[in-house]
């Protein structure tokens, strides 16, 4: 039986067999859990995004897990407490950008680990920073840009460790 639901939410021009999230499904189906990952490259418009994914969870009953890049962690971050998520796990997100809905959503700040490069040069590390500070979040900070993709054996690891955090 598996532990949960971890919903993943790509990025503005990405999607759903994206390099990041194969890689952390992989990692949560070593760990017992259920994923799943929606398409929204119909859309660049993350108030859709959200409204896609609350729709999708609709009704869920298992624990959930929210997992979100870029895009992606705005729409995760935004939907963690309507949706009751257990933890978030956000790369890179999209916080503090003055053109989305909110800047800075209500969180399970426990259970919320966000990974940011330091070289990011489509949000400013900046960003990940002050929404931590705010919310007491745990905050990784690692050599690379927005994409990350340098950096999956890393996003692994601390993927695998949030899990285990997860899990009691």
């Amino acid at each position: 039986m598996a532990r949960g639901l971890i919903h993943f939410m790509h990025g503005k021009e990405s999607g759903p067999g994206g390099s990041k999230i194969a890689a952390l499904a992989a990692v949560a189906a070593q760990r017992g859990w259920d994923t799943a990952c929606l398409d929204y490259s119909h859309t660049t418009d993350p108030a859709v995004r959200l409204a896609q994914l609350l729709d999708a969870c609709a009704g869920l009953r298992q624990p959930l897990l929210l997992v979100g890049s870029s895009m992606g962690g705005w729409v995760a971050a935004e939907a963690a407490a309507r949706l009751g998520a257990r933890g978030l796990f956000l790369l890179a997100p999209a916080l503090g950008m003055p053109h989305y809905p909110t800047q800075a959503p209500q969180v399970p700040a426990e259970r919320t680990e966000i990974v940011h490069g330091w070289d990011d040069e489509v949000i400013p590390c900046e960003h990940a920073i002050a929404f931590a500070r705010l919310r007491g979040c745990t905050l990784h900070l690692v050599q690379g840009d927005h994409r990350l993709n340098a950096r999956i054996p890393l996003l692994r690891e601390l993927f695998d460790a949030f899990l285990l955090r997860c899990a009691d």
